[in-house]
């Protein structure tokens, strides 16, 4: 079965899989599944991906009552740089989750125009 990919999606340092190590089996599928639905749907549905600010995104998954989201953003168009991730535990994302993702964007970027 072959895919026709829009994006693609890879891991910035280990944020992301430290997080990702970490979670039940379920949501590791969760996670899985939902990063294929990005990387393949034209148009992402809301439920799964939403901007939050300043060009982070969140990847959003529920599993029964458990809320996980992973803050990602965008470099070159078509690429997803996935970070932090944390558990949804109030009905607001948290400032510092924020804070911390977007310091993160920063150092991503700040090495990028340090190698060229």
């Amino acid at each position: 079965m072959a895919y026709d990919f829009k994006r693609n999606i890879v891991y910035y340092k280990r944020y992301y899989l430290d997080f990702f190590n970490v979670l039940p089996a379920s949501v590791q599928l969760k996670f899985n599944y939902t990063l294929g639905i990005i990387a393949t749907m034209e148009h992402v549905p809301g439920k799964f991906f939403k901007h939050i600010e300043d060009g982070i995104y969140e990847v959003r998954v529920e599993v029964g009552t458990n809320i996980f989201r992973v803050f990602c953003f965008f470099d070159e168009g078509k690429l997803v740089i996935l970070i932090n991730g944390f558990q949804k535990k109030t009905q607001k994302t948290p400032k510092n989750e924020i804070a911390t993702a977007k310091k993160i964007k920063n150092e991503y970027f700040d090495e990028k125009s340090n190698k060229q």
